[in-house]
């Protein structure tokens, strides 16, 4: 079996943040031959600039993409911020849309969020701007509802919902096994 290398983001810079409760839970349940990283770290990039995208993007923003390249698959966990993800996952999207290191690559999008909806505006916003971007959004995609009831000090207690998130684990696992599978 060929490893598969996942990679984990987290739109939230909130300590004790649920999405990154969520994030780290399902890392946690990657089995061999995947692992999952999560990567810690958008707030560390510059607010994006086109003029320095064109000429030379700074160091962090070529580790970033080189740690998207490299990954067979990308979960994004994020809140849902004024109807939409967060400025900071925003920003680090925008570092990608023209270096293309999502097109084609299987992502599952999560949105935790206190409120019924679970995030609902975030999910459909994340969706809309990945389909642009050429990933391969999965269907498995999920939102968590009242997640403060299901994540607790940090840690994903409820085991519906770590059902749910092997499932989501599993779909990009499966999706990256289909890209690799030989054209016959």
């Amino acid at each position: 079996m060929t490893h598969i290398n996942l990679l984990a983001l987290c739109g939230s810079l909130r300590e004790g943040s649920l999405n990154s409760a969520v994030a780290h839970a399902a890392a946690g349940l990657c089995r061999p031959p995947a692992a999952m990283t999560v990567h810690g770290g958008l707030d560390g990039l510059p607010f994006f600039n086109p003029d320095v995208e064109s000429s030379t993007p700074p160091a962090v923003v070529q580790d970033f993409r080189a740690r998207l390249a490299a990954a067979d698959a990308v979960l994004i966990a994020s809140p849902e911020y004024a109807r939409g993800t967060s400025g900071m996952l925003k920003n680090a999207l925008e570092w990608v849309v023209g270096s293309g290191e999502l097109v084609a690559k299987p992502v599952a999008v999560v949105t935790a969020s206190p409120s019924a909806a679970g995030g609902e505006r975030a999910q459909a916003w994340l969706r809309e701007t990945l389909e642009v971007m050429s990933a391969q959004v999965l269907p498995e995609s999920l939102r968590i509802p009242c997640a403060s009831a299901r994540i607790t000090e940090g840690q994903v207690t409820d085991p519906v919902l770590l059902g749910e998130l092997t499932g989501v684990v599993e779909a990009m696992v499966r999706a990256v096994e289909t890209l690799r599978r030989p054209v016959a």
